[in-house]
């Protein structure tokens, strides 16, 4: 699994470990829950076409001008953790002008971090062999 939230970056509220460490899990299998609660009659696909359309309008909104216009996508970085990765971008006219780093991490996320990493790593490479 390399979905990692980061609850750490939620402005205005606070977790307590214990809402972390039950609240991670559920986010981490969050379509499963969906496709679940569903009894297997489809998946979690509003949430991505509802991911979708907040990206587009983001887009629309930094090509028409707007500062600052800032969301979250898997780009190709710098490569601190590897060669592509989910993090904030500010978006302008010309698409993704810099790429943010997401922040400081918690002791948990810093450690659930580094023990997906190889994983990561290895879902890359298997994407860019797939690709060739």
């Amino acid at each position: 699994m390399t979905i990692l939230p980061l609850l750490s970056q939620v402005e205005g509220v606070e977790f307590t470990a214990e809402e972390v460490a039950a609240l991670t899990p559920r986010i981490q299998n969050a379509g499963t829950e969906v496709v679940e609660a569903k009894a297997g009659g489809g998946s979690a696909t509003l949430s991505m076409g509802q991911a979708a359309c907040r990206f587009g309008l983001a887009l629309v909104r930094a090509a028409q001008g707007e500062e600052n216009v800032v969301e979250c996508a898997y780009v190709e970085g710098d490569g601190k953790y590897a060669r592509f990765f989910a993090q904030p971008v500010r978006l302008g006219k010309n698409g993704v002008e810099e790429i943010l780093d997401h922040g400081p991490l918690s002791d948990f996320e810093q450690q659930a971090l580094e023990s997906m990493l190889d994983t990561l790593r290895k879902d890359i490479a298997l994407g860019e062999e797939f690709v060739k």
